[in-house]
Formats: structure tokens, C-alpha cells, sequence
């Protein structure tokens, strides 16, 4: 069994930065894609960015092509989403998945089978 939990969430004017964490404990021996995805009140669920299991291929939604970036560090068991440049509309929970199903990096997060508690980002205008 995997666990995520996600860190460094928190409240921040538009144009400053937050780095998020997302840290796996359990039994993470398996090679996994990992994504982000975020939801704002009264809205679905979207996706935000996913990096494959060696790092080396990274995906992101149009709205954050250019301000966010993916990473990971294996040995670690972390991934990492450091965003840049925040807008008032990227205010949501953010949270980070785990795909084991050894597929392309996916969008849909139904793909996703373990998921995280989310952390709450907020943008301030």
C-alpha cells in the first residue's frame, strides 16, 4: 500500500511562487507515473501536470505550460511542483497522484489509483 501526502501549500500574492512536495511511503518498489491535479470550490476536478516514472518526459496543462514545472526525485520518493508566476485562478486544493499501471502519462485523473489529502493554494490579487 502507497501514501502520498502533499506539503507547501499556503497563501500567496499573484506573481509570487510556492514549491509543493509530495512524499510516497509504503511499498513504492513499482515504477509509477506521477501527476498533480487541482480543484477550485464548485469545480471538477482538472489536471495539472504528470512526469514519468524515470523524469525524463513531463506534461502540462495548457493553463500552466510555462509557469509550472514538474520534477522528481526517485531515491527521495518525492515529486515536486514549483509554481511560478501564480494567478489568482490557480487558487485550489492541489493534490498528487500515482499511476501504477505503467501507461502514458495520463490527464484523466480516474487513471490515478492513490492519491494524496491535498494542500491548499491560494492567490491573493
Amino acid at each position: 500500500q502507497v501514501q502520498l501526502l502533499e506539503s507547501g501549500g499556503g497563501l500567496v500574492q499573484a506573481g509570487g511562487s510556492l514549491r509543493l512536495s509530495c512524499a510516497a511511503s509504503g511499498r513504492t518498489s513499482s515504477s509509477y507515473v506521477m501527476g498533480w491535479f487541482r480543484q477550485a470550490p464548485g469545480k471538477e476536478r482538472e489536471f495539472v501536470a504528470a512526469i514519468s516514472w524515470s523524469g525524463g518526459s513531463s506534461y502540462y496543462a495548457g493553463s500552466v505550460k510555462g509557469r509550472f514545472t514538474i520534477s522528481r526525485d526517485n531515491a527521495k520518493k518525492t515529486v515536486y511542483l514549483q509554481m511560478n508566476n501564480l494567478k489568482p485562478e490557480d487558487t485550489a486544493v492541489y493534490y498528487c497522484a500515482a499511476d501504477f499501471s505503467r501507461g502514458a502519462m495520463a490527464t484523466d485523473f480516474r487513471t490515478y489509483e492513490v492519491w494524496g489529502q491535498g494542500t491548499q493554494v491560494t492567490v491573493s490579487s
